[in-house]
């Protein structure tokens, strides 16, 4: 599959129809492993290669801790998805993705929470540690200061 068939524009959008799918399709309030189940097969359906479940191993100063953090959904090797149904998306949730992403040396990813009245208030992009503003130019809680904003992750 090409990357432009896959990506688009920003190269998200076929991934968010996606999570805009399942949630229309079911709705608020079921458990998290409803909603990667179907989100899975979603993505499947629109020829979106991705992974559930998919181990992450933590190292020290590059040494193997011997444990590993688990990635709900990995899309086409690059883009992490977590996947919540909770009342309110909190700051460990955004904290929990940021591991991820630098764990697995992934750029992007997307917190959601279909747990949301209006599924769109549930959805977080997340680039290494900065959270895109919001429409009104305002950034999320999520967001750190400006000052690691604007610091590149290694």
């Amino acid at each position: 599959m090409t990357e432009q068939k896959i990506w688009g524009n920003d190269g998200t959008k076929p991934i968010l129809d996606s999570i805009f799918e399942v949630y229309q399709h079911l709705g608020p309030g079921l458990l998290e492993s409803v909603y990667e189940e179907a989100l899975m097969i979603e993505l499947a359906s629109r020829g979106i290669h991705a992974r559930r479940q998919v181990p992450v191993r933590a190292t020290y100063k590059g040494k193997d801790l011997g444990m590993d953090f688990v990635i709900d959904i990995l899309v086409e090797e690059s883009i992490v998805l977590e996947l919540k149904s909770v009342e309110q998306l909190h700051p460990v949730h955004y904290k929990q993705l940021l591991t991820y992403l630098k764990l697995a040396d992934k750029r992007l990813g997307f917190l959601v929470n279909f747990n949301e009245h209006i599924l769109k208030n549930g959805i977080k992009r997340v680039v290494h540690n900065y959270v895109e503003p919001t429409n009104n130019n305002k950034l999320s809680a999520f967001a750190p200061s400006r000052e690691t904003v604007e610091t590149k992750v290694n």
